[in-house]
């Protein structure tokens, strides 16, 4: 097993929160032109890439969907100190973020940090009580004579993590979803004949409602659809036995159902038969919370997709850092080339 690291790192570390993809965008694109046959931009920003399949008697489309989104913020004040306060785009855990770095992207990058009351002036109930976003603002360490030639109301804030090596563990920001990004990217360089027309499509604004998805399976209309995204761990001393699911290190997941969605039967067969077939580990992903690209993929197409997710487990999701193991990352880029290979060898009109 030998993961691209550097390019996981730019990919992890290159900022793109939803609505503000520009920089991963133009990053996904180079990357994946030379790989296959057409790329364009769709009007809300997706990137889709279009690797033709061999099948010229078939009409077949497969969409596979990894969004290129991260959890962010915007600023929507700045005060007469200087300090930024600011709106979330996507679903922060809020007792992750005190004292944490973030970078705010206005006219140039500037480092600040998100500050709050120091525990020795909380009163009692305040110390009792889980921290509340409006409790938090960026310092960015100016006055706000300062601050006003770079920072304006609008402007986009990312979390400030490099990407490191943690045993055999992958840390640092965004791994949801930059990850499923890695996966798709890797999938298709990795990828020699496809049966059907794959659309590998790298989806905007997914934290702040799928939206992204919704459009691109509208356009693309596929028969068969797969979102690539992480999906929560609880393999954690805190949690229960029955909670453990979708352990880190266990093999890549196979969805069966989240929040959004319950995945077709027959594409969660399929999979698990690609799966055992070529001896790649893997593990049931079920759970009743979260969503994913999975929901749109499978019903905003106008005839609907056979649908599923091929899904990396993650600790620490939405908060400052995010883990991920790079077997499973591997056996996740397995999975998905064997299936885009292989969809064609399936009985899809069993019942």
């Amino acid at each position: 097993m030998q993961l691209d690291i550097p390019l996981f790192k730019k990919i992890c570390e290159t900022p793109g929160p939803s609505g503000f993809e520009q920089r991963i965008r133009r990053l996904i694109v180079d990357e994946v032109t030379p790989l296959v046959d057409h790329v364009e931009i769709d009007n809300l920003g997706n990137v889709i890439a279009l690797k033709r399949g061999t099948n010229n008697a078939s009409s077949k489309k497969l969409m596979v969907a990894a969004h290129m989104d991260e959890l962010g913020m915007l600023v929507k004040h700045i005060d007469e100190e200087g300090y930024l306060h600011f709106h979330t785009l996507g679903g922060f855990d809020p007792k992750t973020l005190t004292a944490q770095r973030v970078i705010v992207h206005g006219k140039k990058d500037l480092i600040g940090v998100l500050g709050g009351k120091p525990i020795h002036f909380m009163a009692e109930e305040e110390r009792k009580r889980s921290p509340k976003l409006e409790d938090y603002f960026i310092d960015l360490g100016m006055r706000r004579e300062e601050v006003v030639q770079y920072v304006s109301v609008g402007n986009p804030v990312t979390r400030e993590r490099t990407l490191i090596k943690m045993g055999d563990c992958l840390n640092g920001k965004s791994l949801d979803n930059r990850t499923g990004v890695f996966v798709l990217i890797e999938t298709l360089r990795a990828l020699e004949a496809v049966p059907y027309d794959v659309y590998a499509v790298f989806t905007v604004q997914e934290e702040v409602g799928l939206r992204g998805a919704t459009v691109a399976a509208h356009h693309i209309n596929p028969d068969f659809g797969l979102a690539l995204d992480t999906t929560t761990s609880l393999d954690l001393p805190t949690s229960k036995p029955h909670e453990k699911a979708a352990r880190l290190g266990q093999g890549v997941g196979i969805k069966i159902m989240d929040s959004q969605t319950i995945c077709d039967y027959r594409m969660v067969d399929f999979l698990k038969a690609q799966a055992e077939q070529h001896h790649i580990p893997w593990q049931a992903d079920l759970k009743a919370v979260g969503g994913t690209d999975t929901a749109p993929v499978q019903r905003m197409g106008q005839d609907g997709a056979i649908a599923g997710a091929v899904s990396i487990p993650i600790r620490y999701a939405h908060q400052s850092v995010e883990t991920v193991h790079q077997q499973d990352v591997y056996a996740a880029i397995q999975l998905l080339r064997v299936a885009l290979a292989y969809i064609d060898t399936y009985d899809w009109q069993h019942i």
